[in-house]
């Protein structure tokens, strides 16, 4: 009897042994990378290399409804095969760099806040998310990633012009910033209406800085041909050494020397070409990013250079193919055509395989 009791007690705790156990069920697929995957996205000379274009007619306009068939794509003029393709609007990480020199006072700057303001509600998608730096003698971040517009609004507010323009240096500063947004396609807005006058960092690194990065840079310059400025007075003279009552011939006198690295502009104020846009600085800035450099007359003008700036942030296409595994350190061109002839394309020029 005593066995009969101890054999079901055994049966028994083996039933509940089996039942105690989670199904097993097969391991499921890896489902493929989607665009919104961190999975997918730009990594220079590991696993994919992404890339974003935009395609346009003889017109301007975007052209639409391509698919993955139309565009061919060359790494170091080697055709590559596109293994990821995407034409759907995908949420963007945006840095906005704004001039707040002394010569963007008044009318500028008003033009230029509300048309920022603009952009940020009505242009851009609510899942976009910004930061805005403003740049006159040095860079300032004034609000740290968001999606709270109200945060935007009232950083916008505050910004007063004074000062130089600092424009390389707030690059340099915002481009590392942009770079850990949070979604896959990361963008840098940059507006202003002269020449950098203060940076310690020049083009040649700062294009190095954008070329290492999956950043798409945009600049908007307001030409200020025949428009007053409101430029800082030069700074104060220096006491020299050995004092004398005339500087040497093509010298600058008493003024300090250009901050070691700046802009082509130097300390020179008030000069005419100190005042002017350098639109070649802002396309080294631009181009090989894949982004673009507007020129606008006047300030009057930065509502539609903004909304056609939003608008082709939303109209882009993107491609992926696996890297070559390359881990050089060099520049790797990147090529993209579409079978169309008649089409524009414009896309990043290449990457750093680091």
């Amino acid at each position: 009897m005593n066995a009969k009791i101890l054999a079901a007690a055994v049966v028994g705790a083996l039933v509940v042994s089996v039942h105690a156990q989670p199904p097993q069920t097969p391991a499921a697929a890896p489902a493929p990378p989607r665009i919104g995957d961190q999975s997918f996205k730009f990594r220079s000379g590991v696993e994919l290399i992404n890339v974003t274009v935009t395609v346009s007619d003889a017109s301007g306009r975007f052209v639409s409804g391509l698919t993955q068939g139309d565009f061919v794509v060359y790494e170091d003029d080697q055709v590559q095969a596109v293994t990821h393709f995407n034409a759907e609007r995908v949420p963007v990480s945006l840095g906005i760099a704004v001039d707040t020199s002394g010569s963007m006072a008044g009318t500028k700057m008003q033009e230029a806040q509300g048309a920022l303001d603009k952009f940020l509600y009505e242009l851009l998608d609510q899942r976009d998310e910004i930061f805005l730096y403003r740049f006159s003698n040095y860079p300032a971040l004034l609000q740290d990633w968001t999606t709270d517009r109200q945060l935007l609004t009232r950083a916008l507010g505050r910004l007063t012009a004074n000062g130089g323009t600092a424009m390389y240096d707030a690059v340099a500063d915002a481009i590392p910033l942009a770079q850990k947004g949070q979604n896959r396609k990361k963008a840098l807005l940059v507006i202003s209406d002269g020449n950098d006058t203060s940076s310690r960092t020049s083009i040649v690194p700062l294009k190095q800085i954008i070329r290492e990065s999956e950043v798409l840079v945009y600049a908007i310059g307001i030409d200020g041909e025949g428009e007053t400025t409101f430029r800082t007075p030069p700074p104060p003279r220096v006491p020299m050494p050995v004092p004398f009552p005339f500087p040497p011939r093509g010298g600058r006198g008493g003024y300090p020397p250009p901050p070691t690295g700046g802009g082509t502009g130097g300390w020179q104020r008030g000069g005419r070409n100190d005042d002017r846009v350098n639109v070649a600085a802002l396309r080294d800035m631009t181009d090989d990013s894949g982004g673009r450099t507007e020129i606008i007359r006047n300030a009057r003008d930065l509502n539609p250079s903004t909304a056609s700036i939003a608008d082709e942030l939303s109209k882009q296409y993107y491609l992926g193919y696996p890297s070559t595994g390359k881990k050089d350190g060099r520049w790797h061109d990147i090529r993209v055509e579409v079978r169309n002839k008649l089409y524009r394309v414009r896309a990043r020029r290449g990457y750093v395989a680091s």
